[in-house]
């Protein structure tokens, strides 16, 4: 699909009609009809692109599995029904704040949420944007999406990244005097060239915005306003989860350090990233045994999470039918 055939600038609701008008000469003129629903008959290598990535997010799937050990997991993780709701909140957020954008662009039912469940775990098992790769070939199959989706999904991943490097250079603003007095062995030329590199990243994509874009100003601001509240609400219940699993620190501790915990991982020129975020959590809260112990726990659980879900849809989606084909 060429990347340049995307939605119009016109917004949702916009009804263009078949029939034709006249100038001021008499010649008749015709006027643009409504825009024609995707074709799902799809030639080459393109129909095969979905199965294609479902086979990879498998066999990572089972590479992973071969790792993990489930019952180590199982038995370090706490037992409070508060923990797993939190969790599961914590997990599903994203895709849900996925499925409303998506909601308002293309009017897709609920049943959507189990591609963008697919997208975010072919992103963490493979690389990032394979699972945006997955969910266009998923909606350039549906009929009854109008317009490019190439135009939707490539927005929405790029004010993503934008809205993330916003809430990054917000949070080195306001840690400033603690960025620059713990800087935990990284030097602050370092700092000072991630920052540069995000405000300058950031300010490119919105200068080129009008040329960038293919989606209507208010679908832009609606998709905006939606990834910026699912990163504030997905370091909040980041910081409940932990909190939960060790009560004996204020949640808002757990809180700021999910905060520094993105604010690391964001930096692009840092090296070391879970070095510097574990010195950085033990100066901060102290516990430097449980700490460590608490990071392995969640990163396998999300792991298995992950490697769980990613069987079972994998699996319904390699062995189905498409309809659509």
């Amino acid at each position: 699909m060429n990347p340049n055939d995307t939605l119009s600038g016109d917004g949702p609701g916009t009804t263009h009609t078949g029939i034709s008008d006249t100038n001021g000469n008499g010649t008749a003129t015709a006027m643009p009809a409504d825009p024609k629903a995707l074709a799902t008959r799809n030639g080459g290598l393109m129909k095969y692109l979905g199965r294609g990535i479902s086979l990879a997010v498998l066999i990572a799937v089972f590479l992973q599995l071969r790792q993990l050990d489930l019952a180590y997991v199982w038995s370090i993780v706490p037992t409070s029904p508060l923990f797993w709701i939190a969790f599961a909140a914590n997990y599903f957020f994203g895709t849900l704040a996925d499925w409303v954008i998506f909601r308002r662009l293309w009017k897709i039912p609920f049943s959507g949420v189990i591609p963008l469940v697919r997208k975010q775990i072919g992103n963490a098992l493979l690389f990032g944007y394979v699972g945006e790769l997955y969910f266009y070939d998923w909606a350039r199959k549906r009929a009854d999406i109008v317009g490019s989706p190439f135009g939707a999904v490539k927005d929405v991943a790029i004010l993503s990244a934008v809205m993330g490097n916003v809430v990054t250079l917000i949070s080195v603003f306001i840690a400033w005097p603690l960025v620059t007095q713990t800087t935990m062995g990284i030097p602050s030329n370092v700092i000072w060239y991630s920052v540069a590199f995000l405000v300058g990243s950031t300010a490119v994509i919105l200068l080129f915005g009008p040329r960038l874009f293919s989606l209507p100003k208010a679908d832009l601001w609606h998709t905006s306003c939606v990834h910026l509240i699912r990163i504030i609400f997905g370091l909040v219940l980041t910081g409940l989860c932990w909190h939960l699993a060790l009560p004996e620190i204020a949640l808002v501790w757990w809180v700021v350090l999910s905060v520094a915990s993105m604010l690391i991982g964001r930096l692009p020129f840092v090296s070391n990233k879970d070095f510097v975020f574990a010195g950085l959590a033990v100066f901060l809260i102290g516990h430097d045994a449980e700490i460590p112990a608490l990071m392995t726990m969640m990163a396998s659980l999300i792991l298995a999470t992950h490697v769980g879900l990613g069987l079972v849809l994998m699996l319904s989606d390699v062995f189905s039918t498409d309809k659509n084909e």
